[in-house]
């Protein structure tokens, strides 16, 4: 059974995807209460499009798909964190393995 837990107001939850054997941030992405039901029941993530307005699950074109080992909340019951094992090449829709490659250092500028 799914928690009640803290939507924002368009009904959406962030959701931190993080590779539970080595504990990599692969990504985030933003879910509603359909798409983390559907993550459940088909145990692959699932998520909610913002820009497309539509669902999609982690790899349905691609091929990189994300096996949902386990799901957590937060204790402010208002984010996901949801540990798979990556299958394929990588997470990113830009063919990296991780959305986070990309760093900011002191004296970078715009």
């Amino acid at each position: 059974m799914i928690p009640k837990l803290k939507y924002n107001d368009q009904g959406l939850i962030p959701a931190i995807v993080q590779e539970a054997a080595t504990g990599e941030v692969l990504m985030m992405a933003w879910m509603n209460e359909a798409s983390l039901e559907k993550t459940v029941e088909i145990g692959k993530t699932c998520f909610w499009s913002r820009s497309r307005q539509k669902f999609w699950v982690k790899g349905e074109t691609s091929g990189n798909v994300q096996k949902v080992k386990e799901i957590l909340y937060d204790c402010d019951e208002d984010t996901l964190l949801i540990k798979v094992e990556q299958v394929g090449k990588g997470a990113c829709h830009t063919g990296n393995r991780t959305c986070f490659y990309r760093e900011i250092k002191k004296g970078d500028r715009g």
